[in-house]
C-alpha cells in the first residue's frame, strides 16, 4: 500500500501572518492575542509558531517543513480586515508554482457594480484564482443565498473560477452560519465549484447533506476538522463525500506540520486521504497534479 507520506498536499485555507494584523503581524497588539488565543482554542502545540514567517520566503520555507506542496491564500475584505487583492497578488507572484491567490470582494461596502468590477479585474487582470465572499461577517451580514451575493456567485461561473463561502463559529451573528443556504446557491448555479470555508462548522450533518445533494459543493472545515464532532466530516469523506472533502491547515490560526500530521492521522482511507490532499484541489482549480 502507498504511504500517505512523498504525495501532493495542498493547503485549501493558508495565509501569511504578514498579510495584515488580524493574522497576527504585529507583536503587542490585540490582533496578535487574538490569534493566539485561536491556536489555543483549537489545539495548537506551538501557540506562537507564526511569528517565524515574516516574509514570503519565510512563509514558503513552512510550507517545505509541513510537506506542503501549494497553498491557497484566501484573502478578506471585511470591516477590520481589508486585505488588498493586489498585495494578495504580488505575493503570490513571488512563488508562483507555490501559492495560489483567492480575491475577496465586499458587495455591502462596494455596491453590486463595483464588486463585481473589482472580482472580474482580480481574475482576469491579477490573475487570482477564485472569489472568497464572507458573507455572514459584513456590516451588514448576508446569508450565503442572499441576492445581494447571487450575480457574484453568476460571475464566478462566468469564468470558471471557484467561489468561496466563508462560515463557522466566529461569525458575528451565528444565525448567519447557515449551511442550507449554499444548497440555494449550488442548485441556482450548477456549474459553479464551492469551497465551504470552516465547513459550517459546528453544523456538520447539515453541510454533509448539502454535500449528498449538490455534488459541486466541497466541504472545507480546515482547523474544525479536529474539533468536537469532527468525525463526521471523516466518516462522510470516506463514503460519498470523498471527492467533496478538502484539507486546509487554518495557518497562522494553526501550524502546518501539526496540521498535515494530525490529518494524516484522521482515518481516512488511502483513497479519501488523496482525495482530499490533491485531487479534489487539483480538480477545482485545474492545476495539472498527476494522481
Amino acid at each position: 500500500m502507498t504511504s500517505k507520506r512523498n504525495q501532493p498536499i495542498i493547503d485549501m485555507r493558508n495565509r501569511p501572518a504578514f498579510l495584515h494584523p488580524f493574522f497576527g503581524s504585529a507583536p503587542g497588539t490585540p490582533q496578535y492575542d487574538v490569534v493566539r488565543w485561536l491556536n489555543r482554542r483549537v489545539g495548537s502545540r506551538e501557540i506562537d509558531h507564526f511569528a517565524r514567517a515574516r516574509d514570503t520566503a519565510g512563509f514558503v520555507a513552512e510550507m517545505d517543513e509541513a510537506e506542503i506542496s501549494a497553498a491557497v491564500m484566501v484573502a478578506r475584505s471585511v470591516p477590520g480586515v481589508r486585505v488588498r487583492n493586489d498585495d494578495l497578488a504580488a505575493i503570490a507572484a513571488e512563488a508562483p508554482n507555490r501559492l495560489i491567490g483567492v480575491a475577496s470582494v465586499d458587495p455591502i461596502e462596494l455596491g453590486r457594480e463595483a464588486a463585481l468590477a473589482e472580482a472580474t479585474r482580480a481574475v482576469r487582470e491579477l490573475g487570482l484564482k477564485g472569489i472568497n465572499l464572507d458573507a455572514g461577517f459584513y456590516a451588514e451580514p448576508l446569508k450565503a443565498s442572499d441576492e445581494r451575493l447571487m450575480p457574484l456567485y453568476e460571475l464566478c461561473q462566468t469564468l470558471g473560477v471557484p467561489a468561496f463561502i466563508m462560515s463557522g463559529p466566529t461569525t458575528p451573528d451565528l444565525s448567519f452560519n447557515d449551511p442550507l443556504a449554499v444548497d440555494v446557491v449550488a442548485r441556482t448555479f450548477p456549474r459553479l465549484k464551492i469551497v465551504c470555508s470552516h465547513g459550517f462548522y459546528p453544523r456538520i450533518s447539515e453541510i454533509v447533506t448539502v454535500a449528498f445533494r449538490n455534488e459541486n459543493v466541497f466541504v472545507s472545515p480546515d482547523m474544525y476538522t479536529f474539533s468536537p464532532g469532527g468525525g463526521l466530516y471523516v466518516e462522510a469523506a470516506n463514503g460519498f463525500m470523498k471527492e467533496q472533502f478538502l484539507f486546509g491547515s487554518s495557518y497562522p490560526f494553526r501550524p502546518m506540520r501539526q496540521g498535515v500530521e494530525d490529518f494524516r492521522a484522521l482515518g481516512l482511507s488511502q483513497e479519501a486521504y488523496k482525495y482530499a490532499t490533491f485531487r479534489n484541489a487539483n480538480r477545482i482549480f485545474g492545476l495539472g497534479i498527476e494522481s
